[in-house]
């Protein structure tokens, strides 16, 4: 009889407990930035508070977040009227859309008999986008013919008489500095003249699998997004409208526009842009009838091996016929030969590895020799200029600091003070 009662009394407890706390815990996660870039740091807060008069003495945090590489579960517990909180921080590795959340909670009763699972379906989604570095100088070549377009006042090339200013922006001629507008703003501006042909950028992104080697961040497909974000920020902040083609696993097609909210129609489609099976050729070739005549067209691309010694790549053909309609290329050629060193495992020994790689990287010389000589502009992007200090992506939430002279650190920079959301 005592066993029993003592038995049935547990039992009782333990279910009471157990109901205490499916009814008592409440859970609540905040975040700040609704979006981030490629190396900024994502901070969140959680709240977990127990209503009950049980104490939860361990409590699973299970997260159901889908991001790569960010992990905030954790066991803890918090006591009966009262509450616990924690922060997790951890970089975005990897552009795209990802759901955070939703939430499992799991615990138990003081004496184990009955498991309680609390279900808290809140979550959100965050936008990855790629990172904008500053890049080197890239000789863009102009579209257009002096005399055949309208003219246009904030037209960024020299003319007969200037309109207006605009900010200062790396590569812009030095001659062109307005000195009484930097005088009085304290910062540099240079001039904008009329009566210049009317040109636009068309960035067309090379986006076949089979073309691109590497892997993660570390890949040729990673750093021609990160070019051509970098590219089409600088095109908008010079004041050039800005379009964007390519074919991953589906078509993109923005048509150049200029302003804040087409910067982040081209971000959005680099971050969800996904590698497909459409060649570089076959891009050329179908977005040949759409292109207007002396548009400024930017191909980006690593395709640039050689089917043998006298045939160039297949799409060398197809650019050309885009240029003799009048279409005025600009070539970025991505040296693939660089990125073989650790981005993909050996196959024939380290000679045969190390052949094949100068072999790749006199490949793209070659490729933009050859373009030269057919009057395209071209230029090769080499791996070191994703891998300068200045370039390497993620500034929000990121402290700055800067070494004085006398041996002390002073912060720059610290993190924007962004008020914390709660996560719907």
């Amino acid at each position: 009889m005592i066993l029993a009662v003592g038995l049935g009394g547990a039992w009782l407890i333990a279910w009471l407990w157990a109901r205490a706390l499916v009814r008592g815990l409440v859970f609540r996660r905040e975040m700040r930035y609704g979006w981030a870039q490629v190396g900024d740091r994502l901070e969140e807060r959680f709240t977990l508070r127990n209503n009950s008069l049980a104490p939860a003495l361990w409590v699973e945090v299970v997260d159901h977040t889908a991001m790569p590489d960010y992990q905030t579960g954790r066991v803890t517990g918090v006591d009966s009227r009262s509450q616990t909180q924690w922060r997790t921080q951890s970089v975005c590795t990897r552009r795209g859309v990802f759901t955070l959340g939703p939430t499992t909670l799991r615990t138990g009763d003081v004496f184990g008999i009955y498991s309680v699972t609390v279900e808290a379906p809140s979550a959100t989604t965050l936008m990855v986008l790629p990172p904008v570095i500053p890049l080197p100088r890239i000789e863009v070549a102009p579209g257009g013919r002096s005399g055949e377009a309208r003219p246009r006042a904030n037209a960024p090339e020299q003319t007969v008489s200037a309109s207006t200013v605009r900010e200062y922006y790396p590569g812009d001629s030095l001659h062109r500095i307005h000195w009484l507008t930097t005088a009085r703003r304290g910062s540099l501006f240079v001039r904008l003249f009329d009566n210049t042909p009317v040109s636009h950028w068309w960035i067309m992104l090379d986006m076949d699998r089979g073309a691109h080697i590497g892997q993660g961040q570390d890949s040729t497909e990673e750093h021609a997004i990160t070019l051509a974000a970098s590219l089409a920020d600088a095109g908008l902040r010079a004041g050039q409208s800005v379009g964007l083609t390519a074919f991953g696993d589906d078509l993109v097609w923005l048509p150049p526009q200029n302003g804040d909210l087409q910067r982040w129609r081209l971000l959005r489609a680099l971050a969800l842009l996904r590698p497909g099976s459409v060649s570089l050729g076959e891009l050329l070739e179908r977005a040949r009838p759409t292109l207007s005549q002396f548009s400024s067209v930017i191909v980006i691309t690593p395709a640039v091996a050689f089917a043998d010694a006298a045939r160039a790549p297949a799409w060398f053909d197809r650019l050309l016929m885009m240029q003799r309609r009048g279409v005025v290329p600009t070539v970025l050629l991505l040296d693939a030969g660089a990125y073989g060193d650790d981005a993909q495992p050996p196959t024939g020994g380290f000679e045969a590895d190390a052949v094949g790689r100068l072999a790749q990287r006199d490949q793209a010389a070659r490729a933009s020799q050859l373009l030269a000589g057919l009057g395209v502009a071209s230029q090769v992007i080499g791996r070191n200029v994703f891998d300068r200090p200045e370039s390497k992506p993620g500034r929000e939430g990121e402290w700055e600091w800067h070494i004085l002279p006398t041996g002390m650190v002073a912060p720059v920079r610290q993190p924007r003070n962004v008020d914390w959301r709660t996560v719907p």
